[in-house]
């Protein structure tokens, strides 16, 4: 289930990335993902700068394991809509995802996808992500640097930049 939560998260950072969208402040955030059912956050700490997204979106998902006809984002208002139609791994994605906040001290993300068919055994979901800066990253980190609380860190910028043509991380 991790897994096809991760690609829903990608599938709509990529969109963000596309669409052209507020930048993060450099630094360090704290990002805090809720899904229902599940007894307690998933949480993270990225550190970023100006190019740490543009290079996540160079190097984007692999497009045969995920192919998206649609991504749309507009402004309404003070909030950020995001949706997109993506085939994942034989299954369509319907995502939509709604963004407010500042970006340069916290915002706030819902997202919800539906899968037709399931993928990994699952119908739909929905997560609400909260993000604040934390402040300057930490010395010895790198952009790119995400560290998950009990599993370690690992460094975004160079995982997608050795990924072999053709792969996603399962």
């Amino acid at each position: 289930m991790r897994f096809a939560l991760g690609l829903v998260f990608l599938a709509v950072t990529f969109s963000w990335a596309d669409a052209g969208t507020p930048q993060r402040k450099p630094g360090l955030w704290e990002i805090k993902m809720q899904v229902p059912g599940m007894p307690q956050p998933m949480l993270s700490q990225q550190c970023i700068d100006e190019k740490t997204d543009d290079l996540m979106h160079s190097q984007g998902p692999d497009r045969s394991r995920q192919q998206c006809r649609r991504n749309t984002m507009r402004r309404v208002g003070d909030k950020v809509i995001v949706e997109s139609v993506c085939t994942i791994d034989g299954s369509t994605a319907t995502t939509s995802a709604v963004f407010s906040g500042d970006f340069s001290r916290h915002y706030r993300g819902e997202i919800s996808a539906t899968f037709s068919p399931p993928l990994d055994g699952m119908k739909s979901s929905k997560q609400t992500l909260e993000a604040k800066w934390l402040g300057p990253c930490r010395p010895g980190q790198k952009p790119g640097d995400v560290i998950l609380p009990g599993m370690g860190s690992l460094n975004m910028n160079e995982l997608m930049r050795n990924l072999p043509q053709g792969t996603l991380p399962r």
